[in-house]
C-alpha cells in the first residue's frame, strides 16, 4: 500500500516538472543545502542558467503533494522518499539535476550519496549560507512576497540553524551575499570534467 502512495506521488511529481532537459549518457547531480533564507534557489536558478539542468525545488515539490503542506516529520518522510525515487528515474533516464532542499543533516544526505554511488553518476555538493542579519532580512521580505515557494520564518531557521550538520564529502561553499560567480565558475568546470 505504501508502495503505490509513493509511485502515485511520484507521478504527481513527474507531471509537475514541465518540459525536461534534454537526456544525456552521463547525467550529473548537483546537492543544493543550507538553512532556508540563505540564498539555496537564487544560487540554483543561477546555475540552472549556465548549465542544461532540471531544478528539483522541495518547497515547490511539497506543495503539489500537499496543499496546504503542515511541515510534519511524517509530511517530510513522505516528501523525501518521493524527491529521493524521482531523483533516481530522472537520473536514470539521462536527466542532469540540481535538488535544491536544505538537507541539513549527515544522514539525510547519505541518501543522496547512495543515489549518486549506485548510478555511478558525479554528484557536486554545495552548501550555501550567508550573514544571518542578510536571512533575517530575506525570510521578512518574503512574508511580503505572494510568489514565494518557501514559507519559512526566522523561527524555523533558528530552529534548523541548531541542526545543520558539517558536509562530510567534498563539497563548495558560496556565501550569497558576496559575489556567487567563482563558485557558480567552479561548479560548471566540474560538471565538464
Amino acid at each position: 500500500m505504501e508502495n503505490v502512495l509513493v509511485d502515485a506521488d511520484v507521478e504527481r511529481l513527474t507531471e509537475s516538472l514541465g518540459q525536461l532537459p534534454e537526456p544525456v549518457a552521463r547525467p550529473v547531480f548537483v546537492a543544493v543545502s543550507g538553512l532556508p533564507g540563505t540564498g539555496k534557489s537564487y544560487f540554483c536558478s543561477m546555475l540552472a542558467d549556465r548549465l542544461p539542468f532540471l531544478i528539483l525545488e522541495s518547497d515547490a515539490l511539497r506543495k503539489i503533494l500537499f496543499s496546504p503542506p503542515i511541515y510534519s516529520s511524517k509530511e517530510n518522510s513522505r516528501l523525501f522518499r518521493a524527491i529521493h525515487l524521482l531523483i533516481e528515474r530522472l537520473l536514470k533516464k539521462g536527466i542532469s539535476l540540481i535538488l535544491d532542499a536544505t538537507n541539513l543533516s549527515e544522514r539525510n544526505r547519505e541518501y543522496l550519496y547512495s543515489i549518486a554511488d549506485r548510478l555511478s553518476v558525479k554528484l557536486i555538493l554545495v552548501r550555501v549560507e550567508a550573514p544571518p542579519q542578510v536571512v533575517a532580512g530575506r525570510l521578512k521580505s518574503r512574508l511580503e512576497d505572494k510568489e514565494s515557494k518557501s514559507d519559512a520564518r526566522w523561527e524555523e531557521y533558528l530552529r534548523m540553524e541548531s541542526s545543520a550538520e558539517k558536509i562530510r564529502r567534498k563539497h563548495y561553499a558560496v556565501d550569497t551575499s558576496r559575489d556567487i560567480t567563482p563558485v557558480l565558475d567552479k561548479v560548471v568546470r566540474e560538471v565538464s570534467r
